[in-house]
């Protein structure tokens, strides 16, 4: 039996409970339900929550299993969803107050499957405005409080709300999008697990693009086994969604737990630790001697397809300002400034230089294939700073867009290179802010991905440390 608060149990845990009948999920969902009314000033994670809708769907699946209709492993377990994803009769703002009237006329592709396996929506949690920017501030909807810090500390983003749901233990799962790194980076701040998804693997039909080339959708959670869950249920072709057209469903349960003994890993010296704290720098180079205990080959690997990667960024900038166009020209002065100012540089790219990027890109994707013919993965740090005060990176445009770009490098250069990526918590730093150690598989590897997490998580017990939040309550 487990010690750990209800609040801050795996899926995992929580399911075995469910089965057992020493929980219900009436009792499950009312506790994370009065953690979020008691968090929730303080925290700012959700833009809306649904407490009605939730104890509707709990009873039915309590009333589900009792009859011996078991769903399977996510059923009767509450979860989050960023504001940008579609729920049928719910409003889709993208943290924009252009969209407070933008009301679903049906379920997202992932939400329909979550709901199919039973899980129970909480509620909607606040994001960037549009998705657009890795540091979590939002000026129309507020900024989530990172729950690792009494002073208010970036979350990360644009998945800002999702990362900070999960780490305060208010729901043990919660869904991110990921276009440049907005699940791994929340979940390298905020201490949790984050899965981006190969694009094409999972449907983005109902969620609010931001760009067709590179959105992708993952969930933020406690454990790697909790994301190898959500995976496995929402992976898979969507005929909404052309670019899951060949989507391969893989079982990721099945070689979870067969370690990484044998596995060759390296440390892609490059780019990524250009500038890294040091702090941040060492927590992921030990992260090699912890694979290497555990059987794997451990080495550094030249890999300057990083490096070039970054001057290759002018797509998502292209792909944003055509998806933005008609609205921001109509209501520039509703966007926040810094984010109109970054979608408006993409009104001028030429048709040439974007084609002739992209071509770029497939060179450079297949340069990297051939470089990790023989790598199962590569070990870098998620993001090169740790949170830092909400105060210092909003003070003005060229701080925020400093942090910004800092936040963004290490989790950009894989959507621009097609790898899916993990971030797992790794260590603190002396302030006690969470590290992230980000793993990155070739495409459509999720399963060797997810493999190589949970070996780590076994191995280390970062993953068991929560943040302290009874300071939350007496505001």
């Amino acid at each position: 039996m487990t010690t750990t608060p209800l609040h801050f149990q795996t899926m995992s845990e929580l399911a075995r409970q469910l089965r057992s009948g020493d929980l219900s999920p009436v009792a499950l969902t009312e506790h994370c339900l009065a953690r979020l009314e008691a968090l929730e000033p303080t925290l700012h994670a959700f833009r809306l929550p649904t407490p009605e809708r939730a104890m509707a769907a709990a009873m039915a699946a309590e009333i589900a299993l009792n009859a011996g209709q078991d769903l399977g492993p996510l059923h009767g377990i509450p979860y989050a969803a960023k504001d940008l994803f579609d729920v049928k009769g719910l409003p889709t703002t993208a943290g924009s107050n252009l969209l407070l009237d933008h009301i679903a006329p049906q379920d997202a592709a992932v939400t329909a499957r979550l709901a199919r396996a039973g899980m129970i929506l909480l509620g909607k949690t606040h994001t960037v405005q549009f998705a657009y920017g890795g540091v979590g501030i939002n000026h129309d909807h507020g900024t989530p409080h990172n729950p690792w810090h009494q002073t208010p500390h970036v979350p990360g983003g644009s998945s800002s709300g999702s990362g900070v749901a999960v780490a305060a233990g208010v729901v043990p799962m919660a869904l991110g999008s990921d276009t440049g790194g907005s699940v791994r980076i929340p979940a390298s701040l905020c201490g949790t697990v984050g899965l981006k998804t190969t694009v094409g693997q999972v449907s983005r039909a109902g969620v609010f693009p931001l760009s067709w080339s590179l959105d992708s959708v993952g969930p933020l959670t406690r454990s790697v086994e909790d994301a190898a869950l959500v995976y496995q249920c929402i992976h898979g072709p969507d005929p909404r969604d052309s670019s899951t057209q060949h989507a391969e469903f893989h079982d990721v349960m099945a070689t979870l737990r067969q370690g990484v003994r044998g596995l060759r890993l390296a440390f892609a010296e490059t780019v990524f630790w250009d500038d890294a704290d040091a702090e941040v720098s060492r927590a992921v180079r030990h992260c090699g001697d912890v694979f290497a205990n555990l059987g794997a080959q451990v080495e550094r690997l030249a890999f300057p397809e990083a490096a070039e990667a970054l001057t290759l960024r002018l797509v998502l900038t292209a792909e944003a300002y055509t998806l933005h166009r008609e609205r921001l020209e109509a209501h520039a002065d509703q966007y926040d400034p810094i984010i109109a100012s970054r979608m408006l540089q993409g009104k001028d790219i030429r048709a040439t230089d974007y084609l002739q990027t992209m071509q770029a890109w497939e060179r450079l994707r297949q340069q990297v294939a051939q470089t990790l013919l023989d790598v199962d993965a590569l070990l870098v740090p998620a993001t090169m700073i740790p949170a830092k005060p909400t105060a210092a990176v909003d003070a003005d445009m060229d701080a925020y867009a400093y942090h910004n770009l800092s936040y963004l490098r290490n989790t950009s250069i894989g959507n621009i290179l097609g790898l899916c990526g993990l971030s797992v918590p790794c260590g603190f730093t002396s302030a006690g802010l969470p590290i992230g150690l980000m793993i990155y598989a070739k495409p459509r590897h999720e399963a060797m991905l997810l493999r190589i997490g949970h070996a780590f998580e076994q191995a280390t017990s970062w993953h068991l440390e929560s943040p302290e939040t009874s300071w939350m309550l007496s505001r």
